[in-house]
């Protein structure tokens, strides 16, 4: 399974972005979709989640500014991110907890990861 994340850029705070991630390969199933970001010298958190019935779960930094949803006929998950301030400066990833086929056509789950989107918010 690859995940293609894009989306990412600089913007003044205040402003606005879109992420979105496309997952393709022999996908099976997509249970769970998320959003993780990681700011140099940091860990990896966790920003937002979406499972495939479309309930959803944000860190408390986020609530309220960032949206997560996803089109499950495109495989894709998206984050729209207004009210962007400095502190969201960070590399974005996605992550799906998938189901799939592997070449040998027995089925594996995975915790698959995106390569990281850079956001950087500008004050």
């Amino acid at each position: 399974v690859q995940l293609q994340a894009s989306g990412g850029g600089l913007v003044q705070a205040g402003g606005s972005l879109t992420l979105s991630c496309a997952a393709s390969g022999r996908i099976i199933r997509i249970d769970d979709m998320g959003w993780y970001r990681q700011a140099p010298g940091n860990q990896r958190d966790l920003v937002a989640t979406i499972t495939s019935g479309g309930s959803t779960r944000y860190a408390d930094s986020v609530k309220g500014r960032f949206t997560i949803s996803r089109d499950n006929a495109e495989n894709t998950v998206y984050l729209q991110m207004s009210s962007l301030k400095p502190e969201d400066t960070a590399a974005y990833y996605c992550n799906t907890d998938t189901l799939s086929y592997t070449a040998g056509g027995s089925m594996v789950a995975a915790k698959d990861w995106g390569r990281g989107t850079q956001v950087t918010v500008s004050s």
